[in-house]
């Protein structure tokens, strides 16, 4: 075990999933009960209410009702930990080609994907569909949506994403599946990782602004509606702000919805349109 010392000194390892820690076992005069999972759960769950500037190590032993140096046992240090949680999250995706994370073959080779109840449909939702055709756009959208949710439902992964090298087994697999849904897209290959950014980037921006907002929205005691309005009444009353208020009403007009939510997701749809149009002009550029 590394001692307070050696972690304030030593210089910080590139991945948990690089040093071996991650797999660590418990020891015979640890606390029964506790393992590896259990931690990262219970860290999974204090980032989700309490937030990533409250946690620390000794929150998390009292959460889970042993000393801290118990937990120094399984990792040691509270980025470990914050690693461990960044893929443990990742894990809630269900990947194209997978039923809750077992794989079932991604259907990029035959225009096909694998339901739950086994029967295969085309890109159309159709039963069989064995020829080639634009299932890679189906796929990379439910992948978009699957990443924007897990940024959403956890808005302390987005500050995280880029602190550490995200290699860890969940975060390799929903890498390794978006490289195959976007070789499936027939994009030149030095064009292939350009398009994954342009989509995957687009959605880490659109779903830590949402993330943050619905965070900032139930911290005020507002539904998202309620503080939205609450805002723009703000705008409207300030002169300096009146021109882009009433410009920003108009917009809102024009892109239809009732509700934040509603509005938001027309947004999201039109934007990955767009996207996936600019992927379509570049195939086989």
């Amino acid at each position: 075990m590394v001692t307070a010392a050696d972690r304030a000194k030593g210089p910080a390892r590139a991945s948990v999933w690089l040093g071996g820690k991650a797999t660590r076992t418990r020891r015979t005069d640890q606390p029964a009960g506790l393992d590896l999972d259990k931690i990262t759960a219970a860290t999974v769950r204090l980032l989700d209410s309490e937030g990533l500037a409250k946690f620390s190590m000794r929150r998390l032993a009292a959460e889970l009702g042993v000393t801290a140096m118990s937990v120094y046992w399984y990792v040691d240090t509270k980025d470990d930990l914050l690693e461990l949680a960044l893929d443990a999250v990742m894990g809630e995706l269900v990947l194209p080609g997978t039923v809750d994370g077992a794989e079932t073959g991604t259907g990029t080779e035959t225009g096909t994907e694998t339901e739950p109840d086994g029967t295969e449909t085309g890109p159309d939702g159709t039963e069989g569909g064995t020829e080639a055709g634009p299932d890679w756009r189906i796929q990379l959208r439910r992948l978009a949506a699957g990443y924007r949710s897990v940024l959403v439902r956890h808005p302390w992964v987005s500050p995280l994403v880029g602190v550490f090298l995200n290699i860890g087994p969940h975060a390799l697999k929903f890498a390794a599946v978006s490289q195959e849904v976007m070789r499936s897209a027939d994009l030149p290959l030095r064009g292939q990782t350009g398009g994954l950014a342009a989509v995957f980037q687009f959605v880490y921006g659109f779903g830590t602004v949402e993330g943050h907002f619905r965070d900032r929205c139930a911290r005020a005691g507002m539904t998202q509606d309620e503080y939205h309005q609450h805002a723009m009444g703000g705008m409207s009353e300030q002169p300096s702000l009146r021109r882009t208020f009433e410009q920003a009403q108009d917009l809102m007009a024009a892109r239809g919805g009732d509700t934040v939510e509603e509005m938001r997701e027309r947004d999201f749809d039109f934007a990955l349109d767009l996207l996936i149009a600019g992927i379509e002009a570049k195939r086989g550029a």
